[in-house]
């Protein structure tokens, strides 16, 4: 993913200036045929449900052909870099978060508030949805499904080790002295470590007030938040409280909750389905621990979004069909959660939810008046700062660096990225 990550900003830089001319159609609805490309990244069952949700969309737009198009993820990103470099992106294209701000900085992005309220309905969109895939004030991307951060576990080891399970209100430290304890009375490791990804610090972040990312693009904690951040999962992997870093290393890209060495995990709520189908163990998920009872610092994050290209002849069809994708039950009913959860509440209503599914679902619904605002698109280099932050955290926990160096390495890092 490294690898591939900076291959999306290599070919991305060249970008010309000139994708981010107006394209050639008009602002208001077409009369005559159209045709549209459709590009997304996914698999052979995704295509097969989305070319259910085309031919429905055809049947009530005659005069709109779809071309479909998909790939792998990596494929898809580096034939979508080529293309907007060539000025040839599709009209119609699957995008993102991570990458949403520094193709719609380059002008590569059409921006759909020009068709909000006539080709573009957004009024059904869920709460935590509304408002997200806006950038200064243009809006680049419509969310297609979306997920929240929580904590994943298994409530067997929870009950062998007689701690109480996990539930909205419990704190950081009631979340740290059970997965202690969990290790003592189990032999199974009470926890991931919660550094081993930095959506654990932003959800910090966001329960003191604060957020990971500046409106401006820049980081939005210093150097001493960091190493408060790294000193609690050092001092967690000490007490053998979290799982140990060489036996993670060993099993990836498996995580510990597929392989049993885990009794809980903070995660997307979407991985409940994805571990819950590799582990013979019942498991059930909570909110994460918050240290301010009035704030979860929990928000709902666009799985994937749909983007016109500013070079498109036909904005105008572009958006009916982005519109559709998102408001249509009969669309919501065949995927389902394949995307995450639906992005409105006609589709999430329609979609045919069962177990772990049906499960997350629950667990979004409980939480929907406690979710707060989905925070701007990240910036350029976002995505390749996330991973240095997991292999300077491995080294970290590995003991080849202290937590000082740890913190200079991942600023310097940060200033290397995010001002590029």
């Amino acid at each position: 993913m490294k690898r591939f990550r900076s291959l999306v900003v290599s070919v991305a830089a060249l970008v010309l200036v000139a994708c981010g001319s107006s394209g050639g159609g008009g602002e208001t609805e077409e009369t005559g045929p159209v045709t549209l490309r459709f590009s997304w990244w996914g698999n052979a069952e995704r295509a097969g449900l989305m070319q259910q949700a085309i031919d429905l969309f055809h049947s009530e737009n005659p005069t709109i052909t779809v071309t479909p198009s998909f790939q792998e993820f990596e494929a898809y990103w580096q034939k979508i870099a080529t293309e907007t470099a060539g000025g040839n992106a599709p009209d119609v294209l699957q995008t993102d978060f991570a990458y949403l701000r520094e193709y719609a900085d380059r002008r590569v992005l059409y921006d759909l508030k020009k068709q909000e309220g006539k080709n573009l309905d957004l009024g059904d969109l869920v709460d935590g949805l509304k408002g997200a895939g806006e950038i200064k004030g243009g809006l680049y991307g419509v969310p297609v499904g979306g997920n929240t951060w929580g904590f994943v576990y298994n409530p067997a080891l929870y009950a062998q080790a007689g701690v109480p399970e996990p539930k909205l209100g419990w704190t950081w430290a009631e979340y740290r002295a059970g997965a202690k304890q969990i290790t003592e009375k189990t032999g199974v490791f009470g926890s991931s470590n919660p550094i081993d990804t930095y959506y654990n610090l932003e959800l910090q972040l966001r329960q003191e007030g604060g957020s990971l990312y500046t409106e401006e693009g820049g980081l939005g904690f210093d150097r001493a938040r960091l190493a408060r951040f790294l000193d609690e999962g050092k001092k967690m992997a000490e007490d053998r409280a979290a799982l140990p870093v060489e036996k993670g290393v060993q099993i990836k890209p498996k995580h510990a909750l597929e392989s049993d060495l885990v009794a809980g995990s903070p995660a997307w709520d979407n991985f409940l389905d994805r571990y819950s189908k590799a582990t013979g163990a019942e498991l059930k998920i909570a909110p994460s621990p918050s240290d301010n009872p009035r704030v979860l610092g929990q928000y709902l994050k666009p799985a994937l979004l749909l983007s016109v290209s500013q070079k498109s002849e036909h904005p105008a069809a572009a958006a009916k069909l982005v519109s559709f994708m998102i408001n249509d039950p009969e669309v919501g009913r065949i995927f389902g959660a394949n995307r995450g959860l639906p992005p409105t509440n006609a589709q999430r209503a329609a979609a045919r939810l069962t177990g772990p599914l049906a499960a997350v679902a629950a667990y979004e619904d409980g939480l929907k008046d406690k979710l707060g605002k989905t925070p701007p698109a990240p910036p350029k280099g976002a995505g390749a700062l996330e991973q240095a932050f997991i292999r300077i955290n491995e080294e970290l926990l590995y003991g080849r660096i202290t937590v000082d160096q740890a913190v200079d390495q991942f600023f310097t890092e940060a200033d290397e990225t995010l001002g590029s």
